[in-house]
């Protein structure tokens, strides 16, 4: 049996990061898909702790919040850079990526035809700092932080990829984070995940707007 399950809706969304860290790092986990009208029927919210999902469970661990169930991960799995210093850092583009996700996730959900064209203009703004992080590391030639993967590579890949489809020329600016797509996508394990009916088929957001 899987050592990880993952209990989320059927999308994408907030789980695609983890997923990506688990198949690139050959890890095997459980997928409980969980459809919208059993979730606001059913008795599976009111026994959620944050009445929210994803729930993850690693063993006899349950966790919630995307983020928590990341760094976990990044810890149990050696993803959370070589030394404290790096471990800093690590935190620090993950709550940058998690910023321009809450921005994501309002624009889809909330105000996506009236608000799409004035946050694609902005949307500059928002990619650059990651564009000077990777000119920070070896020239943009490594990974966001070190010369190791972390988990925060997968969740900044993760955001990179959704706003690409959002904005398909959103990286055209930014050599560095163009590379780095190109670079991470091209990890064999994590490849064969990217290309896979598994995530292929996934929709990106519950509602279909992407």
């Amino acid at each position: 049996m899987p050592p990880y399950t993952i209990v989320y809706f059927p999308v994408q969304g907030r789980c695609e990061a983890m997923r990506m860290l688990l198949a690139d790092q050959d890890q095997s986990w459980k997928e409980e898909v969980v459809a919208m009208q059993s979730w606001l029927q059913g008795p599976l919210k009111a026994s959620c702790l944050y009445g929210q999902l994803p729930k993850f469970q690693d063993g006899d661990l349950t966790l919630y919040q995307s983020n928590a169930i990341l760094r976990h991960l990044g810890r149990t799995l050696g993803l959370y850079g070589k030394d404290q210093r790096e471990a800093a850092l690590v935190d620090m583009v993950n709550d940058g990526v998690e910023d321009l996700r809450c921005k994501y996730v309002s624009l889809i959900y909330t105000n996506y035809e009236a608000g799409k064209e004035d946050y694609v203009k902005a949307l500059p703004q928002h990619l650059k700092p990651f564009e000077t992080l990777l000119s920070q590391n070896k020239g943009g030639q490594a990974f966001i932080v070190g010369d190791q993967i972390s988990f925060a590579d997968y969740n900044l890949l993760d955001l990179l990829r959704i706003h690409q489809v959002l904005a398909p020329s959103c990286l055209d600016s930014f050599p560095l984070l163009s590379a780095y797509v190109a670079r991470l996508n091209s990890r064999p394990k994590l490849k064969a995940f990217l290309t896979s009916p598994d995530h292929v088929n996934r929709p990106i957001n519950g509602n279909g707007k992407q």
